[in-house]
């Protein structure tokens, strides 16, 4: 079975007529950019995925990357996809050209990882960490820095690393070992090691440029005395040659339940003393220039998880539609022909459970790129804080929320091949394997929670979330006016209302004793809230199809036309869809919120003796 991406008409919905990537296009930032020009990208995008990324992702699983003496071969395919990848400058699809980039929408780029990531997640990884640490020396390095390591690393020459895990200093990074000591030159000798690092090492560049987070001896302990470095694995020259190694040895790559073609490595920096690095940015100021990329990968990872879920989704579908097992529940004919599985209710409640969360999260991660974008574009300082603030507001969403339900649409689309589907004769398996490190690695999915309720909600004064709240109340009072919306428009007002209520009561147990029952209720409410924030972009989703689906079928059969019209088909799609999720998920919601609101503080006043 070839391996399914996504819903291309789904697709040109959320960018075309939700989004309405064309007005991007009348900003000086956009301008000569038209929605046919965003077509096309889309298009080479897909081509890319479907012709080089999904034949390399077999091989990557079973293949995977090879460790032999310190050096790092990724599968022998990737090459192949690592040139066009480069040659189609996908790494800065959506950079300044002023930089090297195609200065395309923040939205196209997620869209196009959504595709590259559903074709391969581990090929993937190379790139977004490429790409992350440029971003760093694009805005940290001085000019001279810039000169030296970005076109290369842009260009996709050279590649980069995001190096902070320690073996004792996990998540507590504050608790790191790595310690740089300036030397005469004004260089700095770099000595710790680092684990978990994705791409750290690999031989599809020639050289990688390490950002490494160390403490610069006699700075003070924590977050707040950690410096951030620029170090090559080959020393750059000023001319911009490649000089001799530069100390950084890979020890082993982890053997891992899925993702087997990205290397994910133990670097020992500095075994022999002759590690250097160049600071990046102000001294002790490495954590905030680290989270610079850390949130750029956070609203990544959840467009990896989506394409990942997406394309489960595809395969689920199809199977389903060709499974021929049992009869229609309706016949009572003993001789009545073997039904398609997809005829079964509960396959049918499964893959629309599927479809709506796979949509959902289109939505929702190309909706924050969108804020990014209009942020990009704002005319105002105001303007462009209030989109800002709607980003930072919804990366821990997208981060936590969209990989934990990526990886159940995974699950249910295992499901729904039954037992073929927990064997590697289908790919939903390596899906299911691969798709999980999206709600581990750029900070867990409880971290991602405790960001949104510790810092995020709080964040000026709460106007941001209370902006949130307004979007979905805007969208409600225009949805109470579309025939057969009224109903859901109402559960999502009651939703709504009842998040800003939990919200409340999180906030009011944070700042009393009950601060550790707060947080332990923390990825409940994170789910929540990504429960609402789906419900509302469903609700809007129903909001334009329900009158376009009306007028497809004015003074006709509406079962009919929706039959033989792929596009009253669509249509009516996305608002059963949008039932179906606020009419089966809000109810659920809204007893998660109740549970919040009890603040039970079992799970932090149970003593360990008492856990078994």
């Amino acid at each position: 079975m070839a391996q399914q991406l996504n819903d291309r008409r789904d697709v040109q919905f959320v960018l075309h007529e939700m989004l309405k990537s064309a007005e991007l296009c009348k900003s000086e930032v956009y301008d000569g950019l038209n929605a046919k020009t965003f077509d096309l990208l889309m298009n080479e995008a897909r081509n890319l995925a479907v012709k080089e990324l999904v034949p390399a992702n077999k091989e990557a699983d079973t293949i995977g990357a090879v460790f032999e003496s310190g050096k790092v071969k990724v599968p022998p395919s990737f090459h192949k996809a690592y040139k066009a990848f480069c040659e189609g400058e996908w790494l800065t699809v959506a950079d300044d050209q002023e930089v090297g980039g195609q200065g395309m929408p923040h939205l196209l780029g997620a869209a196009a990882l959504e595709l590259f990531a559903g074709a391969n997640l581990a090929f993937s990884i190379y790139a977004m960490l490429g790409h992350g640490a440029g971003k760093l020396y694009e805005v940290y390095g001085t000019e001279e820095q810039k000169n030296l390591y970005l076109p290369k690393v842009y260009s996709g020459k050279w590649g980069g690393t995001m190096c902070l895990t320690e073996p004792s200093a996990g998540s507590d990074v504050g608790a790191l070992t790595t310690t740089a000591k300036q030397n005469a030159d004004g260089t700095w000798s770099i000595s710790g090691t680092k684990i978990f690092i994705s791409a750290g090492e690999q031989d599809m560049v020639e050289n990688i440029i390490h950002p490494v987070l160390a403490r610069i001896e006699g700075d003070p302990a924590g977050t707040g005395g950690i410096s951030i470095f620029i170090v090559p694995k080959i020393w750059v020259n000023p001319d911009g040659s490649l000089g001799e190694d530069n100390d950084v040895v890979c020890d082993r790559i982890e053997e891992k339940m899925g993702i087997h073609g990205s290397a994910t490595c133990v670097l020992t920096f500095g075994g022999k003393g002759k590690c250097r690095g160049v600071l990046l940015g102000e001294r002790m100021k490495g954590m905030k220039i680290m989270f610079h990329m850390m949130n750029e990968e956070r609203l990544n990872v959840g467009v990896q998880a989506l394409g990942c879920a997406s394309s489960a989704y595809l395969h689920a579908l199809n199977y389903s539609r060709e499974r021929l097992q049992g009869k229609n529940i309706l016949s009572r004919d003993p001789n009545a022909p073997q039904a398609a599985i997809v005829e079964h209710p509960d396959v049918r409640r499964m893959l629309l459970s599927m479809k709506a969360y796979v949509d959902g999260l289109r939505s929702l991660n190309y909706y924050v790129a969108w804020c990014m974008d209009m942020a990009r574009i704002a005319g105002s300082a105001e303007e462009k804080a209030r989109y800002q603030a709607q980003v930072e507001l919804l990366t821990p969403i997208c981060k936590g929320y969209s990989t934990e339900m990526g990886v159940r649409v995974c699950n249910d689309a295992i499901q729904c091949f039954g037992g073929y589907g927990y064997t590697k004769e289908y790919p939903v398996e390596q899906l299911a394997r691969d798709i999980k490190i999206t709600t581990i690695y750029e900070g867990t999915t409880g971290i991602q929670a405790m960001d949104l309720v510790g810092r995020k909600l709080a964040m000026n004064k709460g106007q941001a979330f209370i902006e949130f709240l307004g979007n979905i109340a805007a969208t409600v009072a225009g949805a109470r006016k579309i025939e057969g919306l009224a109903g859901l428009a109402d559960r999502l007002d009651a939703a709504s209302t009842k998040l800003a209520k939990s919200a409340q009561a999180l906030g009011a147990a944070a700042r009393s004793p009950k601060v550790l029952a707060a947080f332990a209720q923390a990825a409940t409410f994170q789910e929540a809230m990504g429960d609402v924030f789906l419900g509302w972009l469903h609700l809007w989703r129903a909001a334009i199809a329900a009158p376009a689906l009306a007028k497809l079928t004015a003074g006709k059969d509406a079962a009919e036309t929706v039959a033989k019209n792929k596009e009253a088909a669509y249509y009516d799609g996305v608002v059963k869809t949008a039932a179906f999720f606020v009419n089966t998920v809000l109810p659920v919601t809204m007893g998660k919120m109740e549970a919040i609101e009890i603040m039970e503080d079992a799970a932090v006043s149970i003593a360990d003796a008492s856990l078994g």
